[in-house]
């Protein structure tokens, strides 16, 4: 794995903004400053790694703590683990030049190469897709396990101070009907035979081994359970489904649905997401997992189409199904309905700051700017 050291002290005499070409998320990324959760100055003069650095969450994390070194003059030292130096430099252009940001190239199947004092690791990489997921099993499940396993025993040699891994609501499984707000005890049921399986059993098992990494080596990590997250900073082309509903109301297209969308799930706004991991990797307990939800947004599939079509109702869309035979193979989940209860994260003196509907036009305005002043 190549380490391409760069200088971080070196210092531009106009620091370049976390984010130029998006108003939204730059709005955000401030904002995430001035809400005051998160304890920046414990990250004053620290070093951290982020794998899954240009991904939706890492490189927002990313440029939060480069946000606070221009803000607050924290002077946070950023690694940015990334396989690809062209999707590296989409992401962060300008930003790359600004000397508290380093790349880091490779990927999370060998254990980092990092001559540097590391202070805290987070450990975002993943594979994301639901259609990779039952495409590619074998290397979803080995991403999570092999690649975690990497990621352990480089904040093991490391002395880390503190290691945050992404988890999802996905480990709990399917939940039974009557077991109404999900809490970080609750176990829910996954079959093990079933290939769509491979991410919500890769995650289980990593945690797993996280655990057993703060019990046996006494490395402090601390788990974030995630709850499907979006807002500013989604790219056009994402291919989730509150990306689709957003693209659709955009492009005035009808929202079609491939399922009954009866699964109800809770959702979080990303910086409020970025705010509780943070928060979570600074103050939580480890070996100790914490749910990130907006508690108030639990909403059906069919429900959530519903609402955007209300919310951008100059678009003049609607909902419809079209529900096809071989389904499984979009790789969704059963239907089912699962809330998370965040109330153990909010004991850290986290709270949600953005609702569901203002989530929408957010993530509509980041993801088409020129449309921002009709869609807010």
């Amino acid at each position: 794995m190549e380490d391409r050291n760069v200088d971080y002290r070196q210092k531009t005499d106009a620091p370049v903004l976390e984010s130029p070409q998006d108003a939204v998320l730059q709005e955000d990324l401030e904002q995430l400053l001035q809400d005051g959760m998160v304890p920046f100055e414990l990250l004053k003069n620290k070093t951290v790694f982020v794998t899954g650095a240009t991904g939706l969450l890492g490189s927002q994390i990313i440029k939060a703590l480069l946000c606070s070194n221009r803000v607050l003059g924290t002077n946070t030292r950023i690694f940015a683990l990334v396989r690809s130096e062209q999707k590296a430099g989409q992401v962060f252009g300008g930003l790359l030049s600004r000397g508290d940001l380093q790349l880091v190239y490779g990927d999370v199947s060998k254990v980092p190469e990092c001559a540097h004092d590391i202070d805290y690791v987070i450990h975002g990489a993943s594979a994301t897709s639901s259609r990779y997921f039952v495409t590619n099993p074998v290397e979803t499940i080995l991403t999570a396990v092999n690649g975690t396993a990497n990621m352990l025993a480089f904040a093991k040699q490391k002395q880390a101070k503190g290691f945050l891994y992404l988890s999802s609501l996905e480990v709990y499984g399917t939940p039974s009907q009557d077991a109404g707000l999900i809490a970080e005890s609750y176990s829910g049921y996954i079959d093990p035979l079933k290939v769509r399986s491979s991410y919500s059993e890769g995650k289980r098992m990593v945690e797993c081994l996280c655990a057993s990494y703060t019990a046996e080596y006494d490395v402090p990590v601390k788990i974030a359970r995630l709850s499907q997250t979006f807002g500013a900073g989604v790219t056009y082309d994402d291919g989730r489904v509150f990306a689709e509903f957003a693209r659709c109301a955009l492009e005035k297209k009808d929202i079609v649905l491939h399922t009954k969308g009866q699964t109800v799930r809770s959702y979080c706004y990303t910086k409020d997401a970025v705010a509780a991991m943070l928060l979570i990797l600074l103050k939580g307990e480890p070996g100790g997992a914490y749910n990130v939800t907006n508690m108030d947004t639990k909403i059906s599939i069919a429900d959530m189409a519903q609402l955007v079509c209300d919310t951008f109702d100059k678009a003049g869309i609607q909902v419809t199904f079209d529900m096809p035979d071989d389904v499984e193979s979009f790789g969704y989940n059963p239907e089912m309905v699962i809330a998370l209860d965040s109330t153990k994260l909010a004991s850290l003196g986290w709270k949600p700051t953005v609702g569901l509907k203002e989530m929408f036009t957010r993530l509509a305005a980041s993801m088409k700017p020129d449309s921002a002043a009709e869609w807010r």
